[in-house]
């Protein structure tokens, strides 16, 4: 792929800034992001090829990480702040930009033939499983801390947002605990204490499973999307659902008529706004 003459290191900042967005936004995937900029296929070859061409794709990236950690720093405040005092009427709206992804996943899922028993019983048996994982994780293993290694695991999760277009992992972050800490991290600019544990995560993330997401794709495509699709539907449920067990669970002790009427709202937005980033994928990936 020969480089634009007009993409140029600002160009590439700016688009890492934009990609930051799938990053910390459930319901948009910095998959998608990155195809819709152009730098997607580039980017799994870098990883699922890491050693051809190294300086040159290297080089090509650094912008575009020093963007990612600008626009992450910039978007992180705002929405912790939201999140804090307006946590009912946000987590509906995430829930439904989640949603708004569900028909775009379930075309992909589909897309290399029909479905047939097998795909059905993985999402249906997906779904069961992951959710009573989910919502008892916390009381079966504990809180997963929000350090080091808590961090790489958010980093591992967020990589994997990148590498599904369309699959957004800020929902399983929020399940798991991470979400708030994690903004909290971005917002003081803990470089050594969240963004170098996200950034090793999503690094060994991508290099480790860049190439078996390839090959699974290529081989397992249906299979792989419908138990992606039952995970997806699941937690985002559980954003919805309080948990005793969950650390950032839902409360819905002190909403009234107009948190709910706001919540709908926020849930109709959301969904235009996933079904929206749906079709953009649809056009660009």
């Amino acid at each position: 792929m020969q480089r634009q003459s007009n993409d140029t290191f600002w160009h590439r900042f700016f688009k890492g800034v934009i990609i930051a967005l799938g990053f910390i936004l459930p319901g948009v995937s910095g998959g998608v992001l990155a195809a819709i900029l152009g730098i997607y296929e580039r980017l799994l070859g870098f990883m699922a090829h890491f050693r051809q061409n190294f300086k040159r794709d290297f080089w090509y990236f650094v912008p575009v990480g020093l963007g990612g950690i600008v626009g992450i720093a910039l978007l992180s405040a705002p929405l912790e702040y939201l999140l804090a005092h307006a946590q009912v009427i946000v987590l509906w709206g995430f829930a439904g930009a989640i949603v708004g992804t569900l028909p775009a996943l379930m075309k992909t899922a589909g897309s290399h033939g029909p479905r047939d028993s097998v795909d059905y019983l993985w999402f249906g048996g997906t779904f069961l499983i992951s959710s009573g994982l989910l919502y008892f994780m916390s009381e079966l293993f504990g809180t997963l801390p929000a350090n080091f290694g808590g961090f790489i695991v958010a980093g591992a999760l967020i990589a994997l947002g990148i590498l599904v277009p369309g699959l957004s992992p800020s929902n399983l972050l929020l399940i798991l605990g991470l979400f708030t800490p994690m903004l909290t991290g971005f917002k003081k600019l803990d470089i050594l204490g969240v963004y170098l544990p996200i950034a090793l995560g999503g690094v060994l993330a991508m290099v480790l499973f860049s190439k078996l997401m390839d090959h699974l794709l290529i081989r397992f495509h249906s299979r792989v999307y419908h138990f992606i699709l039952g995970i997806v539907t699941a937690s985002t449920l559980l954003i919805l659902i309080p948990n005793p067990y969950a650390a950032e669970s839902i409360s819905y002790a002190n909403a009234t008529l107009s948190t709910y009427l706001f919540s709908a709202l926020a849930l109709i937005l959301g969904t235009a706004l996933g079904y929206w980033m749906s079709t953009l994928e649809s056009k660009y990936k």
